[in-house]
């Protein structure tokens, strides 16, 4: 079964979405670490709140760009189809911060990781956790 999984990911009728999920990704992840270091290092704000607003204009671009190149075939069009999935994308991602909140929480304070080390970490753990969601229900 699991064989079955990856085949399906690597050549299956998702491959090519989740491939260009992972692109918008990394794109997004480099911005909001590029954000994160701005908020923090420049601004001066503790690094879970500087990580959370971060994420919040990540996930906008995110949605933005998801919506025009990986989600291409279903993509929301329209001003109330497009808010819409906005909204459904915010929650989505909404309930991913908890978690790559408290990963990143974790391994600064009880694993000593630098904080743009950690996030990166925490980036990729919810990562698939958004993809299965917003490929199901913003887009699905």
């Amino acid at each position: 079964m699991i064989r079955a999984v990856l085949r399906d990911l690597a050549s299956g009728p998702i491959a090519v979405q989740m491939r260009r999920f992972v692109v918008v990704g990394a794109l997004t992840a480099a911005l909001q670490l590029a954000l994160l270091w701005l908020f923090v290092d420049t601004a001066g704000l503790n690094y879970l709140v500087g990580a959370a607003v971060a994420i919040e204009i990540t996930i906008v671009c995110s949605y933005v760009l998801n919506n025009a190149w990986t989600f291409r075939a279903s993509r929301n069009t329209g001003v109330s189809e497009y808010l819409t999935g906005l909204l459904k994308t915010n929650l989505v991602r909404g309930t991913a911060i908890p978690i790559q909140l408290g990963v990143l929480a974790a391994l600064v304070e009880w694993g000593g990781v630098m904080y743009l080390v950690a996030n990166v970490v925490a980036i990729i753990i919810s990562g698939l956790y958004r993809f299965v969601l917003d490929a199901q229900w913003t887009w699905g």
